[in-house]
């Protein structure tokens, strides 16, 4: 089945969540008696909802839909609109408005009261490590090995160049370390190089290892073996580009479940897949990545139908985003239709590796093992929240509420019988927006400013 404008209610939900099923065996008994997981978190950036192969896309994720054949597939799980929101609520289990983050973001982020999952997970007895984007703080002071990283590689900035690996304003962006570090290559396969090799370590202690990658976001620029598979398919070059991008990246994450396969720890790894955000409409810039791209309009990008909006935006499109988790023998294969947030995985996280708090952590997620367990249909009542520059969000139960930064109502949604947010329902229901809004003011009151 294709993910196409037109399809109704029903066919969008069994699009949404069936995807790949797999007769895999059950919950191992043995689970029980597992040691701490190693746990890969892998985000891809910018992928739209319709830009994975299960979810019918023409784009090719061989990988990917072998991988959520065998994982639960979350039908409703929720981000950001944008990077540094996604990768702070990550962090720190928190709203990235706590920190005063509502869109991409540098400086410093983070305060001294901050702990990060790679912090806690490292006081547990974890080896922490980063391949790929960072985007949570400026170089020199605010970088991955400041925050709980044992190691670290990438690049420090928002976005760079995939061969000269240089952020969009020219300068320097990729390191090791934290030193910076001149290196050839495309940075997809660097950083899937970097992840291989952190597996294929000797470990005596747990693992865990975030990969960044830094497609499909823009600037895209391929090698033949992954545009020419989209030759005469695809019409618009640069959602060729962008296509080629997206499976060059499958390949990838092909190869981190093989490594971890040879490696012989699948049974005690779990891995969880995401996008930051929705997918981009486009982009071009004359003058940026010193004027590299100025002859390459990336004018299609992204592809989120059937659901409303862009990266960027708070609709459905912007925020609800292709996610799985796998764990071989634990977690059975299967759909999960319980809205889940990226701050829930944390919580879920630091709850797997045993960790303790030492003071609270005031996180506004939730550990949500169990739901993930059960591959739940609804989760304990509990509103998630959005906030950007222009907007915020609140989600209780089925219905949302959008609101403009001057608290004007842009309308209600009931996002379960109405995905695709055609019907605004406020006029109707103005005791639920009335109630919504008070909801929103209560839990926006711990928000700061930068």
């Amino acid at each position: 089945m294709t993910v196409t404008q037109d399809l109704n209610r029903r066919e969008f939900l069994r699009a949404a969540v069936v995807g790949a099923s797999a007769g895999l065996m059950p919950a191992s008994a043995r689970n029980s008696q597992r040691g701490k997981p190693n746990i890969i978190f892998i985000i891809a950036d910018d992928l739209g909802w319709a830009d994975i192969g299960y979810h019918g896309s023409q784009i090719q994720t061989p990988n990917l839909d072998k991988l959520a054949a065998q994982s639960v597939r979350f039908g409703r799980h929720y981000v950001m609109p944008t990077c540094t929101p996604t990768r702070v609520g990550l962090m720190t289990g928190r709203y990235p408005s706590r920190y005063g983050v509502l869109s991409p973001a540098y400086g410093k982020i983070f305060d001294e009261e901050t702990v990060t999952l790679a912090a806690a997970l490292q006081s547990c007895g974890y080896k922490t490590s980063i391949s790929g984007k960072w985007h949570m703080g400026s170089p020199p002071e605010c970088t991955p090995l400041k925050y709980g990283f044992d190691t670290s590689y990438g690049y420090f900035h928002g976005q760079i160049d995939p061969y000269t690996h240089h952020y969009k304003t020219g300068v320097r962006s990729w390191h090791r370390n934290d030193q910076y570090l001149t290196e050839k290559g495309h940075a997809t396969d660097l950083m899937t190089d970097e992840a291989v090799r952190i597996i294929e370590s000797e470990h005596n202690k747990p693992f865990f290892l975030y990969v960044a990658y830094s497609v499909p976001h823009f600037p895209l620029d391929e090698p033949e073996e992954w545009t020419s598979m989209y030759e005469g398919k695809i019409k618009d070059v640069s959602r060729l580009w962008y296509a080629a991008s997206v499976t060059h990246m499958d390949a990838g994450i092909g190869r981190i479940v093989e490594a971890v396969d040879r490696k012989g720890i699948r049974e005690n790894t779990l891995i969880v897949f995401v996008s930051d955000n929705g997918g981009q409409k486009s982009w071009h810039s004359k003058t940026e990545y010193k004027g590299r791209y100025a002859d390459k309009a990336h004018s299609v990008l992204g592809d989120n139908r059937p659901l409303r909006g862009w990266k960027g935006d708070v609709y459905e499109g912007g925020i609800r985003v292709p996610a799985m988790a796998n764990w071989n023998g634990v977690l059975e294969p299967g759909d999960m239709l319980a809205p889940v947030h990226i701050v829930d995985w944390m919580p879920t996280f630091c709850r797997l590796a045993g960790y303790a708090e030492k003071r609270g952590l005031k996180w506004d997620g939730k550990d949500i093992w169990s739901l993930i367990q059960k591959r739940a249909a609804h989760a304990p009542p509990r509103p998630l929240y959005w906030k950007t520059p222009g907007a915020q969000a609140i989600r209780d139960g089925d219905w949302k509420l959008i609101v403009d930064k001057q608290q004007k109502v842009v309308g209600l949604y009931d996002v379960v019988a109405d995905p695709y947010e055609e019907n605004d329902m406020a006029e109707r229901h103005p005791d639920r927006v009335r109630n919504l809004k008070q909801l929103l003011s209560k839990v926006s009151a711990d928000d700061r400013t930068r």
